[in-house]
């Protein structure tokens, strides 16, 4: 079995690479023109969402600068201790939210500072592969086609976003029992 998760891992991208343009030619679309358009639109999209990703960063920015990411973890630690969340963690659970680089930089330090064979580092590696970007999704995507309200979009992201949070603890907190 684990040779052949191997030989399909390998070959996967490349088989897909390559049958794809074959594909087009033999239902005879123009594979150049075609990726050219694309890539044209893939790049007017890109500059369209930029004012959007600019405010997102700027917000980030102010957040965590004027201290309310500290003052928001100090609020809602005795809450998250409820469920087993330690402290520690809450600033990456917030943060992944709203920046997957931030995240994961907050999530590096955690490791580096606890371990990864330690409780925080479980729940935060465990945190950081189940939550989303949630914001910048928002941002990202929504802008692209115009879409400004985005009210209940994000309502159910971050609600999302906190339970995934809460169940990574619960879980990690209940297969290694500490």
């Amino acid at each position: 079995m684990t040779a052949v998760l191997t030989a399909i891992s390998t070959w996967a991208i490349p088989v897909v690479v390559l049958l794809v343009p074959l594909y087009a030619l033999f239902k005879r679309v123009p594979v150049y023109t075609s990726f050219t358009e694309g890539a044209k639109d893939g790049f007017s999209t890109g500059v369209m969402i930029i004012p959007y990703l600019v405010a997102m960063l700027c917000a980030i920015g102010m957040f965590r600068a004027s201290g309310a990411m500290d003052w928001l973890v100090a609020i809602l630690d005795p809450v998250t201790s409820l469920v087993g969340l330690p402290g520690e963690v809450l600033p990456m659970g917030i943060m992944r939210s709203l920046s997957g680089g931030g995240a994961n930089g907050l999530c590096a330090d955690l490791l580096e500072t606890y371990g990864t064979q330690t409780q925080i580092g479980r729940i935060a590696s465990t945190a950081l592969g189940s939550t989303d970007t949630t914001f910048y999704v928002i941002a990202v995507w929504f802008g692209s086609v115009g879409i400004s309200n985005s009210r209940q979009s994000a309502i159910a992201g971050v609600c999302g976003d906190i339970v995934s949070l809460i169940m990574a603890a619960v879980i990690v907190n209940a297969m290694w029992n500490y």
